[in-house]
């Protein structure tokens, strides 16, 4: 009898199945308010829920520390983020893409 071999296209491993087996990782997409430390920016995600008590609307926020390899984040861009391992003490995420390019003007602190 002659031997026949099959071959799969998990055999052959593409950009899709990759991304498939990291599993379900959080995604979350902001502004980048600081990008000074190397291969380092730091995101700020806006959320709007309403209050517990009040019921009124209110704009919570979150910092995220996100690694950014290729140093492509600017600050005022709006950029996704994926979660990964552990990176270092502060840093849990990464950057996935630019989703919008800001004006280029660095905010005013107030």
């Amino acid at each position: 009898m002659a031997e026949t071999t099959i071959t799969t296209a998990a055999a052959e491993p593409t950009a899709t199945s990759a991304t498939l087996s990291r599993g379900n990782r959080k995604e979350r997409v902001g502004e980048v308010i600081s990008n000074k430390m190397a291969k380092t920016i730091i995101v700020k995600v806006e959320r709007r829920f309403a209050h517990a008590k009040f019921k009124k609307v209110v704009t919570g926020y979150k910092k995220f520390y996100a690694h950014d390899e290729k140093g492509e984040a600017k600050v005022g861009d709006h950029v996704r983020i994926e979660e990964t391992r552990p990176l270092s003490k502060t840093k849990r995420w990464r950057l996935v893409a630019v989703v919008d390019r800001g004006s280029g003007v660095a905010p005013v602190a107030a």
